[in-house]
């Protein structure tokens, strides 16, 4: 008795005192309702999509009879059915589809470049250009220092559609080599006993 009290207490609650034959129309209601939703003020997020096609579901069940709890069933367990799977699907497509670093224009960080047109650290104009991997970009330092057209320099970071670079600094060996490299032809000795047989 308790059992069927609670039930007709649910029923109550959930048809929401509609007539049973409108209950359709308001699933493809909520379903058009939830879709542009979706389009417009989402950007296709795919947050209410999910819900827009098990309130579709819904109203299909309903224009065949099936009872408001089935229909509430539909709309709230395969809404958030779908919405799991297109989570999954849309985690893992990120996480293939992942911009890996160094890709677009910070893959130039990091890379040596020539420098073009002098780069002048007090230039308003920004003329300085680098040429690096085959492209022309313009260019501006932080170091104070007159970089000028030939020399080398090291990308640091991207400024908007810049590059900023540093000067390569080449630190002369500090004592001079006392003997070949390995490897070289001068590096095996000669042996001057074998030479005469």
């Amino acid at each position: 008795m308790l059992r069927c009290h609670y039930v007709g207490y649910m029923v109550a609650v959930l048809d929401l005192g509609i007539d049973l034959n409108a209950w359709p129309w308001i699933w493809i209601g909520v379903a058009v309702l939830f879709a542009l939703i979706e389009l417009t003020l989402l950007a296709g997020s795919f947050v209410l999509l999910p819900f827009a096609v098990s309130a579709f579901i819904a109203a299909l069940a309903g224009f065949y009879d099936a009872s408001v709890e089935i229909q509430w069933s539909i709309f709230f367990f395969g809404g958030a059915a779908l919405w799991v799977a297109f989570w999954r699907y849309a985690k893992r497509f990120a996480d293939d589809n992942a911009m890996r670093a160094g890709v677009g224009a910070d893959r130039l960080v990091g890379v040596d470049a020539i420098v073009t047109s002098d780069i002048d650290p007090n230039d308003t104009e920004r003329r300085g250009r680098v040429k690096v991997m085959g492209e022309e970009w313009g260019a501006l330092t932080s170091s104070g220092r007159l970089l000028r057209a030939g020399s080398k320099v090291r990308i640091s970071s991207m400024n908007g559609t810049r590059v900023m670079v540093d000067a390569i600094v080449l630190s002369a060996p500090t004592k001079p080599p006392v003997e070949p490299p390995p490897g070289s032809p001068l590096a095996t000795p000669i042996n001057p006993a074998s030479e005469d047989s």
